[in-house]
């Protein structure tokens, strides 16, 4: 039994997987609120209870250095041989998010990704990733002639570059907000919609219905709401901003594509993407994607993938603990479910 995690700066993800025919096979799962623990070990434990697994990971947000990361919006240090020893379990990783979501990739079924544009499918080489929940993350796939080999990066927290004239006051809107520099991050994630629909409300004066306004205040997540009204076009104010959400998530997933020369695709992930799929489909996202100038042609002919499947990096974390395991232990659980 191999144990998968996804620890965001609000939750955490765990789920318990084994191998059949070669596949993964998903046993159970629970999500936890992180504030409610006083660490990662905490939780594990509480999942775990009696049962014993042979290898662990968790996918993590931010960069992590010789087995050790310092979470940034949760007063957490995770350390892979602390871990090990204080859960009992010999093999134990600690990888980033993104890079967790990119081993998720391969794991997946048709089924679990939806096609926004073809582009030319033909084409081999690099992959981007891009997700956008409670923050942005970013990471790419490279292609080293064989396979996709993931790798993170700290993509999302670049500077804000807005491209028009309402996208300059809504920096303007932000700076003041955050005291200072601005981040993609600020907009394209949970916090940069509820942003978006603020200065929309405040700066561009569009009306905030009473209605709506206790809506947002009732709800534990705001927005839902504002996506639920923006996509049953309830609410111009909801509705622009959701059109301002998808065309600066669409901008900077096409920098991303550009940087990477992603020329196998782009990937767009997290919590955010399937919730407001349908947005996505009207062409904002892709309009703003290949919006680039004299390459907008190299944009146009890549391929753009959602990810539907909301356990993508808890599959690639679980990949990838067993993977590692075999190489270190010479046993592969995957290949020993093959040959069983």
């Amino acid at each position: 039994m191999i144990l998968a995690g996804d620890v965001g700066g609000t939750k955490v993800d765990l789920a318990l997987y084994d191998f059949s025919d070669g596949k993964l096979k998903y046993t159970r799962d629970e999500r936890y609120a992180a504030k409610e623990f006083h660490g990662l070990e905490e939780i594990v434990k509480l999942f775990l209870g009696a049962e014993k697994v042979t290898s662990a990971c968790f996918g993590v947000p931010g960069p992590v250095r010789n087995g050790r990361l310092r979470l940034t919006n949760l007063p957490w240090t995770l350390d892979s041989r602390e871990l090990a020893t204080g859960l009992g379990i010999q093999h134990v990783f600690l990888i980033n998010d993104l890079e967790a979501n990119g081993y998720g990739i391969a794991e997946l079924t048709a089924e679990q990704i939806y096609t926004l544009s073809e582009g030319d499918a033909s084409q081999i080489g690099n992959r981007a990733l891009i997700a956008a929940g409670t923050g942005l993350g970013e990471g790419f796939l490279a292609w080293n002639g064989r396979m996709h080999v993931p790798y993170p990066s700290e993509g999302g927290h670049v500077d804000y570059a807005p491209r028009n004239e309402d996208e300059i006051e809504l920096l303007r809107f932000l700076k003041q907000r955050y005291n200072g520099r601005i981040s993609f991050e600020r907009v394209v994630s949970g916090m940069g919609m509820t942003g978006i629909y603020e200065f929309l409300r405040e700066v561009k004066g569009l009306e905030e219905p009473v209605w709506l306004a206790e809506k947002i205040t009732e709800a534990h997540d705001p927005n839902s709401v504002i996506t639920e009204m923006g996509l049953a076009a309830k609410s111009e104010l909801c509705a622009k901003t959701l059109d301002m959400f998808a065309s600066a998530y669409g901008a900077e997933a096409g920098n991303l594509a550009l940087k990477v020369l992603s020329v196998g695709g782009l990937y767009v992930g997290g919590g955010i993407a399937p919730r407001i799929l349908e947005k996505l489909k009207d062409g904002t996202f892709l309009k703003a994607f290949t919006d680039k100038g004299r390459l907008s042609q190299l944009l146009i002919n890549m391929p753009v993938r959602v990810i539907l499947e909301s356990r993508a990096a808890l599959m690639g974390a679980a990949a990838y603990a067993e993977a590692r395991a075999a190489e270190i232990s010479g046993v592969s659980a995957r290949a020993a479910s093959v040959k069983a």
